[in-house]
């Protein structure tokens, strides 16, 4: 039997209209159908797996209810449609109600009537099978560790964080830098949960203005502001039962964030312009490329929505700290690229690769994937060399040690360079660079005396 062929079963012990029945089936190529005389003989060629069974409703040794009953215990994606004589329509119609497909009563129609269902059917069937493929699809792009390419110490943490919030319904929260791969953990969390079959609604926080995330996230009603011409549907309801992804969750106005935390402490959201309380059962996660605890302490972000968010911390290493991983990724981006364009993979000379190794990526695993997918284009042979490789800015940590300096004056270097790419943040720099924030302010401090 092809792939494309649909097993049909019949079930009548009215030889001739089993006949009818098979004959009328048969007609069509994709149909396999195997008759049979009584209930016993189906159920023993059950784990054949037919998709579709139909079952007359009196039957020498089974009445229709209880067959019905033991095939969908069997395999309760089974269809069963129910052909029964005039007088068992009512009871016809309690076994719709408990999950059979459709039900045709013995009429002198019921051929044309039975290829027509079978025709719905089919189309039902194709369409859940392409539904089911489009998710195995989706689950094997997001599968986790075959996505998150690495093999880093501080990648294989991550994977052990994400295995636990695969398995446990908590809140996470995703912090890392620009670039370093927050959406894309997301998914793989989402789509290796039990909520995988429901929908991801990600929302950028910092890409919708001020004044309408209320209505993006709670929905509005018609006529509750100037334009809302008719009620709209916020992304928490969007989301429910999957999970809202709510990236960049630092750059949300303080103002909104009371309503943020009512409605998950409540699980329940007002829509603007409404009265009415809506439950909301979708799972949070949020992501930030920003400190903070800074921020709770700048009075920029509510401390008690932070430790309603904080949940299961998930921290995304900078590429610069995840040592051969860069080279990982760099073949991987290559190879993908190559089978995007129907391309042969280009490989990297071990210039091209130290090259690589030495650039500090401020942009990480996304300007990675730029460098490599150009390099790609450049690259005249088939391997890639040094000066197939670019970089859209200059690494400045590189530049620093090209010149002759005083160990004093290399060292003030890379702490402005480090401030500047950390905004400031003393503490953070001090651990990146392993110091005292004592010994920053100090050496800052004789910075400024000295050009005094």
């Amino acid at each position: 039997m092809s792939n494309q062929s649909f097993k049909v079963f019949v079930v009548e012990d009215d030889e001739w209209y089993r006949k009818l029945l098979t004959h009328t089936l048969s007609l069509n190529p994709d149909y396999v159908v195997k008759a049979f005389p009584d209930g016993q003989s189906m159920l023993s060629e059950l784990k054949q797996k037919p998709q579709l069974v139909t079952l007359d409703f009196r039957l020498p040794d089974y009445s229709g209810a209880e067959l019905f009953e033991k095939i969908k215990a069997e395999d309760p994606s089974i269809e069963v449609i129910i052909i029964s004589e005039q007088q068992d329509i009512e009871t016809a119609i309690d076994l719709l109600k408990k999950g059979a497909y459709d039900y045709l009563t013995k009429t002198e129609d019921i051929r044309d009537r039975l290829i027509h269902v079978l025709n719905k059917l089919g189309k039902n069937k194709k369409l859940e099978e392409r539904v089911e493929t489009l998710q195995e699809e989706v689950e094997k792009k997001y599968d986790f560790q075959a996505n998150m390419i690495g093999q880093s110490t501080g990648i294989k943490k991550i994977f052990r964080l994400v295995e636990k919030a695969i398995t446990n319904n908590i809140t996470v929260m995703i912090t890392g830098e620009t670039g370093t791969g927050k959406e894309v953990v997301a998914k793989s969390i989402h789509y290796n949960s039990k909520q995988k079959a429901k929908p991801f609604v990600p929302v950028n926080m910092s890409a919708i203005p001020k004044d309408l995330v209320e209505s993006e996230l709670f929905g509005h009603e018609k006529g509750s502001f100037t334009g809302a011409t008719g009620k709209h549907i916020g992304k928490f309801e969007q989301a429910n039962g999957g999970t809202l992804f709510l990236d960049e969750i630092g750059e949300m106005d303080i103002s909104l964030q009371a309503k943020l935390l009512r409605a998950l402490q409540e699980r329940e959201i007002t829509r603007v312009g409404g009265s009415a309380a809506i439950k909301i059962g979708c799972r949070v996660i949020v992501a930030t490329h920003r400190n903070l605890q800074q921020e709770v302490k700048d009075g920029n972000f509510r401390e008690d929505l932070y430790y309603r968010l904080f949940g299961l911390p998930i921290e995304l290493p900078p590429l610069r700290e995840r040592d051969k991983d860069v080279i990982l990724l760099a073949k991987y981006f290559a190879e993908a690229f190559a089978k995007e364009n129907s391309q042969e993979v280009k490989s990297f000379s071990k210039e091209a690769l130290r090259k690589l190794m030495n650039y500090s990526f401020p942009g990480n695993i996304r300007e990675l994937k730029s460098i490599v997918e150009l390099a790609m284009v450049m690259a005249d042979e088939s391997e890639i060399t040094p000066d197939d490789i670019t970089f859209a800015q200059k690494d400045m940590l590189a530049d620093v040690l090209t010149e002759e300096m005083s160990m004093r004056e290399y060292q003030m270097r890379i702490i402005h360079l480090y401030i500047k790419r950390y905004d400031d943040d003393i503490k953070l720099i001090a651990d990146k660079l392993d110091i005292g924030q004592s010994t920053i302010y100090r050496l800052l401090k004789e910075e400024k005396e000295s050009s005094q």
